[in-house]
């Protein structure tokens, strides 16, 4: 959730989110931002969730707009240290307190944390991992 309290509606903002290369095409950044949105909207009463993803990032556009129906608020200039544009997007969860997803569950491997890093079965090399935020 934004720390700024005085902003009216409240709302949840989505700083970073990525998948280690092996273990994409898997559902899990999709399972996580689903229950990212739940927690957003049923702990603090979210009335949505932003996030900002680079122009040239297709898989990540397709997975907020295509998947989980984010729509684009806004274009932020330069909002990249490379100076990227990015897309504001959002995500408006209903006055029923539902979001505009279609109710279905999403199966994921379980993960285990050992050492602050999640695993699963199957074990990825984490130099594999891209270190870019916002972009998947």
């Amino acid at each position: 959730m934004e720390e700024d309290t005085t902003q009216q509606p409240p709302h949840g903002h989505i700083t970073s989110l990525a998948v280690l290369r092996t273990h994409r095409k898997r559902g899990i950044a999709t399972a996580l931002m689903r229950r990212s949105q739940l927690e957003m909207r049923d702990v603090f009463a979210a009335k949505y969730v932003s996030l900002h993803v680079r122009k040239s990032n297709r898989a990540a556009f397709h997975l907020y707009t295509q998947t989980l129906k984010y729509e684009i608020h806004d274009v932020e200039k330069g909002y990249y240290a490379d100076g990227e544009d990015a897309y504001d997007m959002r995500c408006m969860f209903d006055g029923d307190g539902k979001d505009n997803q279609k109710d279905e569950t999403v199966e994921t491997p379980d993960l285990l944390v050992e050492g602050g890093t999640a695993k699963t079965d199957e074990v990825g090399d984490a130099s594999q991992s891209e270190a870019s935020p916002k972009d998947d």
